[in-house]
């Protein structure tokens, strides 16, 4: 699948057929994550594959969206914000969250190339995911994503129009100017 197909195709999934994906495809989805830019070259990310249902139920409950127990697979993806924090003091906390959302750009648009589906969940009890899987306080959790196969057919929505976003070379500024002519 191309770049460009993949980025407008990727949507947010809620439900998941019963058919289960095969982990190996999703670990190479997965492998995306490696390629995201990192601040200072320091990877900070952690990833957590999870199959279990027990664990999957109950980190559906954190997130209190019932639709994330329906996924056979969870992908938890966690950061570990010390090295940056000390090479960039406050900065740091601010670069972490972005190279996760680089990463997770990644994520999504790699299961969306291999077919599969899911949807990025930031609300959660944090708490309560550390504790099921295991995960050290100061470690974050950045996002939870339930992974299958897409139930029924996409909802498609319209995206906001690049008008209402763009500003040239200051904010509000609509208007590009026209290059000078040279007379040569």
């Amino acid at each position: 699948m191309e770049l460009d197909k993949a980025i407008k195709n990727r949507h947010s999934v809620r439900k998941f057929k019963d058919k289960k994906p095969s982990w190996k495809t999703i670990i190479e989805c997965m492998d995306s994550i490696r390629y995201a830019p990192m601040a200072g070259n320091n990877f900070t990310l952690k990833l957590i594959l999870v199959d279990d249902s027990k664990k999957i139920n109950t980190i559906a409950k954190a997130c209190q969206q019932s639709f994330v127990s329906k996924a056979k697979y969870v992908v938890v993806i966690c950061s570990d914000p010390s090295r940056p924090k000390n090479l960039y003091e406050q900065r740091g906390e601010i670069y972490v969250r972005q190279q996760a959302g680089a990463a997770i750009q990644n994520l999504l648009h790699k299961l969306e190339e291999s077919n599969l589906s899911t949807c990025c969940v930031g609300h959660f009890v944090e708490d309560q995911i550390k504790r099921e899987l295991k995960i050290p306080n100061k470690i974050q959790v950045e996002a939870v994503f339930p992974i299958g196969y897409e139930y029924g057919e996409p909802k498609r929505k319209t995206k906001i129009d690049m008008d209402r976003i763009l500003y040239f070379n200051t904010y509000k500024n609509k208007k590009m100017k026209n290059p000078k002519k040279l007379n040569v």
